[in-house]
């Protein structure tokens, strides 16, 4: 049995992300690289992503459901890629990143404004690769990756919304 088209790329963008999302736990469990916070929020789409995917196999016989689902799912690819961006250039110091982990204090506090950031600090940074290959960080390899195969889902997609197949 052949699968409908949209469900194909509903679970093309499922089990990308059950790739990407399988590796940053390989790297935080077996390697032992704790996440930052905007690690984990590039999870978040993933997680989505395969939702959403997923979704699509039920509904292979309700066509418009499985447009909205496959739809959902590229999104989700979209957004993860578009955090991972902005985790890259938090890292590459292109720009800075959100206070509660990138590590700039500002001047000018009280002892006890101080002290409420200090120990409220995570101890991983946003600001800094823990991995890189090829010089390209894990966020800026979910930026390629993911943005990538969103990009040709979308062409797909759109490719086949215009012929009506």
């Amino acid at each position: 049995m052949s699968l409908p088209y949209l469900t194909r790329i509903g679970l093309i963008a499922a089990l990308f992300s059950i790739v990407l999302l399988g590796g940053a736990y390989w790297f935080q469990y077996v390697v032992g690289l704790a996440p930052c916070e905007m690690c984990l929020w590039q999870r978040y789409p993933h997680m989505l992503a395969i939702l959403f995917g997923l979704l699509t196999l039920p509904l292979m016989q309700a066509p418009r459901a499985a447009l909205a689902f496959a739809l959902l799912a590229v999104l989700a690819l979209f957004a993860t890629a578009g955090i991972g961006v902005f985790h890259a250039g938090v890292e590459y110091r292109w720009w800075e990143g959100p206070q509660a982990c990138s590590g700039r204090i500002p001047t000018g506090l009280s002892t006890e404004e101080l002290k409420k950031i200090l120990l409220g600090a995570r101890m991983v940074r946003c600001d800094e690769a823990a991995w890189k290959m090829w010089g390209i960080s894990m966020a800026g390899w979910n930026a390629i990756l993911s943005g990538g195969l969103a990009i040709l889902l979308s062409g797909s997609l759109i490719r086949h919304l215009r012929t009506g197949a």
